[in-house]
């Protein structure tokens, strides 16, 4: 009863792992870093937004408990919390900097909408269960 319990548990878990959830992460805010260097010349307002998102990202990921993270010091579930301030600062900071009709602003709505994809199939639970075999 105990094993089909587990196997039952297990094959109702969200696709994206810690592991996988790293490197999205680090991938974001790699990608936000750019993109705030390729609006640096012509809006500065998208590039500070992008700037703000890329950095929090990067930090976020450095101090979780998952790979890839430096000083985990945030819970992997804590650091699903974030994601979801950081999805609405990436969705609202187009009206929040004053440029929610300009079309640098679409890339920070379908950022936002992805974000909040990764933190709907991330299996948060597997944190638990990283952190415990490290």
């Amino acid at each position: 009863m105990h094993d089909e319990a587990l196997t039952r548990s297990s094959e109702h878990r969200r696709p994206i792992s810690p592991e996988v959830h790293a490197v999205l992460d680090y991938t974001v805010a790699a990608t936000f870093l750019g993109v705030a260097a390729w609006f640096a010349g012509r809006h500065r307002r998208a590039a500070a937004l992008a700037l703000a998102n890329g950095v929090m990202v990067a930090v976020m990921s450095m101090l979780t408990d998952y790979p890839g993270g430096l000083l985990p010091v945030l819970s992997f579930r804590d650091h699903r919390n974030a994601d979801v301030l950081q999805a609405a600062l990436a969705g609202a900071g187009p009206m929040l900097f004053g440029f929610a009709g300009d079309r640098e602003a679409a890339y920070f709505y379908a950022q936002a909408a992805s974000e909040a994809g990764v933190v709907a199939a991330t299996d948060w639970d597997a944190g638990a269960v990283w952190s415990a075999r490290h």
